[in-house]
């Protein structure tokens, strides 16, 4: 696809305004707007998106996350745009799609949803350190991790992982039913420095931080 389509007239000016509250200072709406522009994917759709989202509110931590797939013989690319405000923590997707029977020709699609803090019940890090022994005795620098997924759950959707029940006699040919367990899985982000560049993984666990504890102040 030509680079030219993907990028928009600046988006400066537009939607992320200062806020007036006192806190004014720690907003960093400027840093967002930045990087989903950086990102070349369609930055003004995205932006406009988030901006409605926000609803003016200060930025106070993001992540922006652009991630190609293939598509048969193409490559469709999706921007996922995660932010957290004072009260709020506000997920955007956009995708880009081909031309089908609902429109004629080729269009993006953007979907948010605003979370208030107060509903979000887990936040979930794993994180991946490449030949560990190279820290051993020492604090780990930032940039140690070489890859980690971060998932949030707010209680709108869970996963059941069911395996069968077994007992303790090897013997046994019992049907003991199933066991398993249940778990939030509302949003997952997964990152690595092979696929993402240098800064992509600790960027994420900088806003798992944030989130963690912007929760713990509820």
């Amino acid at each position: 696809m030509p680079e030219s389509g993907s990028r928009g007239a600046s988006h400066r000016g537009a939607g992320l305004r200062p806020p007036t509250s006192p806190e004014a200072h720690l907003d960093r709406s400027a840093d967002l707007r930045d990087a989903v522009e950086a990102s070349g994917y369609y930055p003004n759709i995205v932006l406009d998106g988030i901006v409605a989202a926000l609803a003016a509110e200060p930025v106070r931590s993001f992540v922006v996350h652009h991630e190609p797939t293939f598509d048969r013989d193409e490559v469709r690319r999706h921007v996922t745009v995660v932010v957290l405000t004072t009260t709020r923590l506000v997920v955007g997707h956009t995708d880009e799609h081909p031309a089908d029977d609902l429109l004629p020709e080729p269009y993006t699609s953007t979907t948010t949803e605003a979370i208030p803090l107060t509903t979000v019940s887990s936040v979930v890090v794993n994180r991946m350190v490449a030949n560990p022994e190279r820290f051993a005795g020492s604090a780990l620098p930032d940039d140690a991790a070489s890859e980690a997924v971060v998932t949030i759950g707010w209680g709108a959707v869970g996963r059941i992982d069911l395996e069968p029940a077994v007992c303790s006699d090897p013997s046994c040919e019992a049907d003991h039913g199933y066991t398993g367990s249940v778990s939030a899985d509302d949003f997952s982000l997964r990152v690595s420095t092979a696929a993402d560049g240098a800064g992509a993984v600790d960027r994420l666990l900088a806003f798992a931080r944030d989130l963690s504890a912007a929760t713990a102040r509820r």
